[in-house]
C-alpha cells in the first residue's frame, strides 16, 4: 500500500475519466500505471474511460508513437470509449478560448526569453511566487516598447494577466492544495497553443469529470482552475497519483534501464505480470498475484466506497 491512495472527498458526480499522452516517445512504466489507476477509477465508478492524444507540438511528435502507445494500453487490458481524439484536429476550438480571454482584456503580448525570464526570477519582487513564474516584464510595455520589440522580428507569445491570483482546491489523492497563478502562456511564439489552454478546453468538450493524472502536473492545476473559471467552464475534479521513482529516488526515466512495455517483454515478463506489478504497486494485488483487470475493477470499486487506502 501506499499513503498518496489515501481519498480525500467525495467521488465526482461526473466520473468519466481519462489518459492523455504526448506522442513524443514510448510509455514507460509509470506512465503505464497512471493510465490503469485512471481507467480503474473511472471503471470502478461505471464511467466512460476516453483516450486523447497531445499533439500539438508537431516538432516533437512521432507518428510511431502514436500506434505503440494505444498498443500498450490495450496489452495492459486497458479499453477506451470511442475513437482516438487528436489535440492538432481541434485547434478551433482553442482558438474560440482565446477569443473569450481577449474579450475580456487578459491575453496581452511577450517578447521575453526564457534566459531573461530566469533572469528576472530573482529579483525580490518574486519572492513567494512559484519557481518559473513570469516576472511580468512585457505586461505593462508602452506602445513605442511593444513597436520596439516587434519590428526585431521575433514572434511574441500570448500570456494572461493572472494577478498572481490564489487558487485553491482539494486533490482527491493529496488532499488540500493552494498555488498561485503567473501570467502563463497560453499560444507560444510560434503559434502553439500551450498545453494548459489545450488541456482545459479538451477536458470541458469531452465532458471529463475526474482527472486523474501524475502529481508532477499537480502544481500546474491552479493554472487550469483559474483557466477554467475566466472560460466560464466547470470544474472536474482531480487525483494526482504518486510518481514512480527508479532505484536512486529519481523520477522514473529511460536511464533507468527496462522501464517500457517492450523492455520487460525482452527480459520475458508477459503484460499480465507488468500489470500485475504495477497493480501491487498501490497495494491493489498482493506480489506475485496475476489478478484479472475485472478483478482490478472491483477491488477499486471496493476502495472508493470504504474511502480508505487500497
Amino acid at each position: 500500500m501506499v499513503a498518496g491512495l489515501n481519498l480525500h472527498g467525495p467521488p465526482p458526480a461526473v466520473a468519466d475519466g481519462r489518459f492523455a499522452p504526448s506522442p513524443t516517445g514510448g510509455l514507460h512504466l509509470g506512465n503505464l500505471r497512471t493510465a490503469l489507476l485512471a481507467w480503474l477509477f473511472a471503471r470502478a465508478q461505471g464511467a466512460g474511460y476516453l483516450v486523447r492524444v497531445e499533439d500539438l507540438d508537431r516538432g516533437r511528435v512521432r507518428e510511431r508513437f502514436v500506434a505503440e502507445q494505444l498498443a500498450d494500453l490495450a496489452a495492459l487490458g486497458i479499453d477506451w470509449d470511442g475513437p482516438v481524439v487528436r489535440q492538432s484536429q481541434r485547434t478551433e476550438l482553442y482558438e474560440d478560448a482565446l477569443a473569450t480571454l481577449r474579450a475580456q482584456d487578459l491575453v496581452y503580448e511577450c517578447w521575453c526569453t526564457r534566459a531573461e525570464i530566469r533572469e528576472a526570477a530573482s529579483a525580490p519582487h518574486m519572492e513567494g511566487l512559484p519557481e518559473g513564474a513570469y516576472p511580468g516584464t512585457c505586461r505593462e510595455l508602452s506602445a513605442r516598447e511593444r513597436s520596439v520589440r516587434a519590428v526585431a522580428g521575433r514572434p511574441p507569445a500570448l500570456r494572461v494577466r493572472a494577478d498572481d491570483a490564489r487558487i485553491e482546491f482539494v486533490d482527491r489523492l493529496c488532499g488540500a492544495f493552494s498555488g498561485i497563478v503567473d501570467d502563463m502562456v497560453v499560444r507560444r511564439g510560434d503559434g502553439v497553443f500551450a498545453y494548459n489552454l489545450g488541456v482545459v478546453v479538451d477536458d470541458y468538450q469531452q465532458q471529463i469529470g475526474e482527472i486523474v493524472r501524475g502529481a508532477d502536473l499537480l502544481d500546474s492545476t491552479p493554472r487550469q482552475l483559474w483557466l477554467q473559471q475566466r472560460l466560464g467552464l466547470a470544474h472536474p475534479g482531480y487525483a494526482h497519483v504518486p510518481l514512480m521513482l527508479g532505484a536512486d529516488g529519481a523520477r522514473l526515466a529511460k536511464r533507468h534501464g527496462a522501464v517500457t512495455l517492450a523492455d520487460r517483454a525482452a527480459l520475458g515478463e508477459t503484460p499480465e505480470r507488468v500489470r500485475s506489478d504495477l497493480a501491487a504497486s498501490v497495494g491493489l494485488a498482493a506480489t506475485g498475484e496475476r489478478p484479472a483487470p475485472s478483478e482490478l475493477v472491483e477491488r477499486m470499486r471496493s476502495m472508493i466506497a470504504s474511502g480508505v487506502p487500497a
